[in-house]
């Protein structure tokens, strides 16, 4: 059960609308998660005209989408530079040495 006279998190809200959607009623899930069924009811109302997947993130989770995806391109970077690297030691026949755990 949520504090009350607290902000739902984003996400709490979100789970809310997926479950409205997927077919249960906001009266019960008011009961089981101790909110509001009006509140669940405005939820569902804001984000109408998209699914879950598709509702624009908050201010903060933006930011956070863009360092993902700014995390995301420098793995992928590594991860290419790693693989040509190991494809041109195996294509010149050099072996890599490897801590033995005998």
């Amino acid at each position: 059960m949520l504090e009350k006279n607290k902000p739902y998190p984003e996400q709490f809200r979100l789970q809310m609308v997926e479950l409205v959607k997927a077919g249960r009623k906001p009266r019960e899930l008011a009961i089981e998660f101790g909110c509001h069924e009006t509140s669940i009811t405005e939820w569902v109302r804001r984000y109408a005209g998209g699914t879950p997947s598709t509702i624009t993130p908050t201010s903060n989770g933006r930011e956070e989408l863009i360092q993902l995806r700014r995390k995301l391109r420098q793995v992928e970077a590594e991860r290419d530079i790693l693989a040509k690297a190991t494809a041109w030691f195996a294509g010149n026949g050099v072996q890599m040495s490897t801590a033995s755990t005998r």
